[in-house]
């Protein structure tokens, strides 16, 4: 019986890993510019030479650190409550996995249709009353699970994920505001590192209270400590947008403007991404629980999760971004040599290195190319529609995996994986691609009037009003 929990936990460790990753197609033409500056300006010496220097450089603006640090503990209870109400309801609701499973589902809907509703407010009103409102909740819902049965907590689960204290959204608004554009892409892998650590640390305390205590004080723990953050950040009132931004003008870039063929085929890649990684991981669980070898999977999961930081670091200290679609690509396709391992468990874990390589740095890329596909005044409502992704992805990889392994066997529900994954990357590469070669003059007009004047000279004034009137 002690067994059973055990592997439940695992299994809720990487649902709730995923909803972590949360996530650049060119190179900024300003990044040149800007990385000169701050090489001049002299701030970043004295960091030693061990820390690659993209990162002094990203460590040496104000406020940066301290919002990588403060954004990491927020996500502490996020990365801990997939695996704690999974076990809350098993164990001190003396309900089946079934059940604990139709809670999650319920939250993890209310958080993909709540997601883009909370960005846009962000972009009317800004952070801080969204930090309130949805902190508050998120503490309050924790606060009182444990007083809750079953028959009310499971409707209520869908709006408490509604509500849920959006950090990943505000993370990267708040290093979009703090850091230059041409560094972005080292702050979002930045964010995507501190997001895996975030759920190595997370779960495993979570399971060490269970232990030792019992679900209620990690449940009140959980409420607390999602209060401390609210009021943390209520108090840094961080900034969301770059002092040059317009604040709140959101009517001035409607969806049909700036939601087309690309965006539409960035978001379509995240869901495939999401579908062959939440399948690769159903696929492990299932292999590591055939050979009966399951009371590896913490470790497995654990390993997985240290190799994407790790690919997060070196994607975050590159010259250069690289192609979101190409990292998604590499993702499913090294999803599929896995299925070939059975055993031992280790082998397992190196099987999955190349493929856990990828995953923070096509997170970072995603949320690159999102941000600049967006116009700055709907931000937040297109990142909210990213995380909306990650969860879609999630529920439609999870069952097709599953109901895979459950008809033939744990190998080819890597094969499912990657597979589906492929079709959706796919149908979001052409997409983009059919998008981009429809409006190449849009395209192309919007690249030249970055470095023309507004106002044309007054002969060329005067022969394009004479070409209009012939």
């Amino acid at each position: 019986m002690r067994d059973g929990p055990l592997l439940a936990g695992a299994e809720l460790t990487y649902v709730a890993g995923i909803e972590r990753r949360g996530w650049a197609e060119d190179e900024d033409p300003t990044a040149s510019a800007a990385v000169g500056s701050l090489a001049a300006s002299g701030r970043t010496e004295g960091s030693g030479g061990v820390i690659p220097r993209p990162y002094r450089r990203l460590f040496a603006l104000p406020r940066v650190g301290t919002t990588v640090l403060l954004m990491f503990m927020a996500r502490l209870p996020m990365a801990a409550v997939g695996v704690l109400m999974t076990l809350h309801v098993v164990t001190a609701l003396d309900r089946g996995y079934t059940a604990a499973g139709l809670v999650g589902t319920a939250t993890m809907v209310g958080t993909a249709v709540g997601a883009p509703l909370l960005g846009r407010f962000i972009d009317r009103h800004g952070a801080r009353p969204v930090v309130l409102i949805a902190g508050t909740a998120s503490a309050a819902f924790w606060l009182c699970v444990p007083l809750l049965p079953y028959p009310v907590l499971l409707p209520l689960a869908l709006p408490a994920g509604a509500v849920t204290l959006p950090v990943s959204l505000l993370a990267r608004h708040y290093l979009m505001a703090l850091v230059p554009e041409a560094q972005h892409r080292t702050a979002f892998s930045l964010d995507a590192v501190a997001t895996e650590t975030a759920f190595i640390v997370g779960p495993s305390v979570t399971i060490v209270v269970l232990v030792h205590f019992s679900s209620t004080v990690a449940l009140v723990g959980t409420g607390l400590w999602f209060a401390l953050v609210t009021i943390i950040l209520h108090l840094a009132n961080l900034p969301v947008r770059r002092a040059d931004q317009a604040p709140h003008a959101v009517d001035a870039a409607r969806p049909r403007g700036w939601l087309d063929g690309r965006m539409t085929g960035a978001l379509l890649i995240v869901v495939g991404a999401l579908f062959t990684l939440i399948g690769a991981e159903l696929a492990m669980i299932a292999t590591l629980e055939t050979h009966e070898e399951h009371r590896w999977t913490g470790v497995v999961i654990a390993a997985m999760a240290g190799t994407s930081a790790v690919g997060g670091l070196l994607y975050g200290a590159v010259r250069r971004s690289f192609s979101q679609a190409t990292l998604a690509l590499v993702l499913t396709l090294l999803a599929l040599p896995a299925g070939l391992v059975n055993r031992p468990w280790w082998l397992l874990a190196v099987a999955l290195v190349p493929m856990s390589l990828t995953v923070a740095p096509m997170f970072a890329a995603s949320t690159e190319r999102v941000s600049r596909l967006a116009p700055a005044q709907v931000r937040g409502t297109a990142l909210g529609l990213l995380d909306s992704a990650t969860r879609i992805g999630m529920a439609l990889g999870a069952p097709l995996v599953g109901m895979m392994i459950d008809r033939s066997s744990a190998g080819w529900g890597f094969v499912t994986a990657g597979l589906g994954g492929l079709a959706l990357i796919g149908a979001g590469a052409l997409s983009s691609r059919f998008s981009t070669a429809k409006s190449p003059r849009r395209s192309s007009d919007t690249s030249a009037s970055r470095n023309q004047p507004l106002t044309a000279p007054p002969a060329r004034q005067e022969e394009t009003a004479h070409t209009a009137c012939r």
